[in-house]
């Protein structure tokens, strides 16, 4: 997409990515200090971003079988300010929903476009700033507070912007939902404006788009939605002694052990089958009573009981 047709919300299938409008390649490198594990991994993405929706099957094959090697900062990029944009042949809420219907279709993960059409975000700044509340409880229930956040926008048509909806999700998350609005009103617009800063420092011009650093901070970075090896051999550059877990598959339900709900195509993606595969499974396991399933116009999300 040429610079002055970059509108955030028409994220480009082939790059795989949603781009802001603003935003240029810098050569200077920013210091990834990395913690308790070889590799750290700066992950910029945005709760409404359909493209970080798409990657949502790679990153939770990425965490199961090299998990042990990697952590994951989750920083918010404030994909859609408000709607004072006018490019891309985007103007306005609706002209978004055909747009998420072919993302839908392309990168194999369900979502209905036609919350722009029915209950429109009028900025995201709101879910991002509550997914900086969440990390103030417990980082590893935020990771499930966006999930669930996305799950209620792509599949339920939930406007994630509405506090009541970002209320539920917390509670679903298992957080405290007073803590998450005193945090929301308070601190989490601090932190989330941090993110916005080092965002323009590492030049992010897009999401998703991935930092991979070493002790030594050599850097990777992945930009858009890539396939699985994109990712992986990103990792085992910077970590070569790294060595794949595979994923002990007990049985065809292990996995929602770890994840309790699946799109076929992340079913598909961990463990290395084809999608219409991975839906012959799952409708049978549907079928026994072993799973629940919502069913949207573009696809299903598989649940566990």
């Amino acid at each position: 997409m040429s610079e002055d047709k970059t509108n955030p919300l028409m994220c480009d299938p082939v790059s795989g990515m949603c781009e802001m409008p603003v935003g240029k390649k810098s050569n200077a490198k920013t210091a990834i200090p990395t913690e308790n594990k070889p590799v750290k991994i700066i992950y910029y993405t945005d709760p409404i971003c359909s493209s970080c929706w798409g990657i949502e099957p790679q990153l939770r094959k990425l965490k199961l079988e090299y998990g042990d090697y990697f952590e994951i900062d989750y920083r918010m990029g404030g994909l859609l300010p408000d709607w004072s944009y006018n490019s891309g042949g985007i103007s306005k809420p609706s002209d978004v929903a055909h747009h998420w219907d072919e993302a839908s279709l392309y990168y194999e993960m369900p979502i209905d476009g036609n919350v722009w059409l029915e209950d429109p975000l009028d900025s995201s700044y709101p879910s991002c700033i509550a997914m900086k509340a969440a990390q103030m409880q417990s980082k590893e229930k935020a990771v499930k507070f966006m999930r669930i956040l996305r799950e209620e926008l792509y599949l339920n048509k939930k406007n994630i912007a509405k506090w009541e909806n970002i209320a539920e999700a917390t509670k679903i998350a298992g957080m405290d939902v007073q803590k998450l609005k005193t945090d929301y009103d308070g601190d989490a617009k601090k932190l989330f404006q941090e993110d916005l800063n080092l965002g323009k420092t590492l030049a992010v011009r897009g999401f998703p788009t991935l930092f991979f650093a070493d002790a030594n901070n050599n850097q990777l970075i992945v930009y858009g939605s890539k396939p699985y090896a994109a990712y992986e051999n990103a990792l085992l550059a910077l970590f070569p002694e790294a060595k794949a877990k595979k994923f002990e598959n007990k049985n065809s339900l292990s996995v929602f052990e770890i994840y309790p709900t699946l799109a076929p195509k992340e079913y598909a993606v961990i463990h290395n089958i084809s999608v219409n595969e991975a839906k012959i499974i799952l409708e049978e396991l549907c079928s026994k009573g072993k799973l629940d399933k919502k069913t949207i116009k573009n696809g299903s999300l598989y649940i566990r009981k």
